[in-house]
């Protein structure tokens, strides 16, 4: 098959124009295209015989696939990646679009927790599927621990942090954990991690477990070792959270209402957050929007989702956390782009304290 690279070179301008249509059209309304269609958008002044041979073109190159004989043309994910990179057109957010994302992230009072779900909520909203922010690592210093039983194999633990917030996270406890050895592992870590960022914890956790296995309950060194797993270090969750907003929006597609086994694969990868945070990691290290379509990762190789995804970075230029949108591949992905990239912007600048940038 022809490389995407290679292939615009091979196109002449008709083909291009019929092939973008075709997409266009196909991101409108989740159906394949059949020529006659083609011809009554008028974008394409050719005969509908002169588009059935320019698509039977296209599709010998690997760009449109039909799915079944009598059905229209769709767009492969070759066709897709390939009309992203060489014949998309971004549209630029107007000014009223820029202040409405602006405000409805910087409403007054709210804290660093709560912008980043608006921003989630925003994006699913504009975007028509589900947003995801992956939230900053923490940096505070731990100032105190607390674990409290909450059924039988949980436990909640309270982390207060110097700077004042608190966090709340369920964790899985050993097999035979007593209240006494859960106070044993409550004084262990407020004694060995007071003070130390979450990161530091974790790298000395292990260690300090070994040294001091013989002064613990067995139970609740494990407690010890399970607990700061969730913190920092080797759990690619390392101290952040990801923050998922809009399900409800990947049922709206109609392609997806017809294809319930899709959606199903769809919601599991977006249970599956450690490898979604892992992704996001990745596609951050960048000062740019990415975009995964499809099986170009395998998260999403089942489901046949795309995922467009941009750092935001503090004043210094660092990148701290990454949102994005992920949604069914037939997104609107001249609208979601720019959304996505200017959200990234404001985030960034908000949680930094700084003010809009002057247009």
């Amino acid at each position: 098959m022809t490389e995407p690279r290679d292939t615009l070179s091979s196109l002449d301008r008709r083909s291009r124009d019929v092939f973008r249509d075709i997409v266009e059209a196909y991101l409108e309304t989740g159906e394949p295209v059949g020529s006659r269609t083609l011809s009554r958008r008028g974008a394409v002044t050719l005969s509908p015989a002169s588009i059935r041979n320019t698509m039977a073109d296209l599709a010998a190159l690997g760009l449109l696939d039909s799915p079944h004989a009598m059905a229209g043309r769709r767009p492969t994910q070759a066709g897709l990646r390939f009309f992203v990179d060489s014949l998309l057109e971004l549209g630029d957010l107007g000014e009223g679009e820029r202040h409405s994302i602006e405000g409805r992230i910087a409403q007054s009072g709210r804290s660093k927790e709560e912008v980043l779900a608006s921003a989630s909520e925003l994006l699913s909203g504009l975007a028509g599927g589900a947003g995801l922010v992956l939230t900053p690592a923490r940096e505070a210093p731990v100032k105190h621990i607390e674990i409290v039983a909450v059924g039988p194999g949980q436990a909640l633990m309270v982390l207060v942090f110097e700077d004042g917030s608190v966090e709340n996270r369920l964790i899985t406890t050993p097999a035979g954990m007593t209240p006494s050895a859960m106070t044993e592992a409550t004084n262990f870590m407020n004694a060995r991690f007071k003070g130390k960022t979450l990161a530091e914890a974790r790298s000395e956790a292990a260690d300090a477990v070994r040294q001091d296995r013989a002064a613990l309950d067995a139970a609740a060194a494990n407690l010890v070792e399970g607990g700061l797993a969730e913190w920092s270090g080797e759990d690619p969750l390392a101290g952040r959270a990801l923050i998922v907003r809009g399900r409800a929006n990947l049922l709206a597609d109609p392609q997806a209402t017809a294809d319930l086994e899709r959606v199903r694969q769809l919601f599991d990868d977006l249970e599956r957050t450690r490898e979604l945070v892992q992704l996001l990691d990745v596609a951050g290290q960048g000062e740019s929007v990415r975009i995964y379509i499809g099986s170009e990762n395998p998260l999403f190789s089942l489901s046949g989702s795309s995922l467009i995804v941009a750092p935001y970075m503090n004043a210094e230029r660092k990148v701290v956390g990454a949102l994005g949108v992920i949604g069914p591949t037939r997104l609107n992905y001249a609208r979601v782009i720019p959304v996505v990239d200017y959200t990234a912007q404001v985030i960034g600048r908000m949680l930094d304290g700084r003010a809009p940038e002057k247009r």
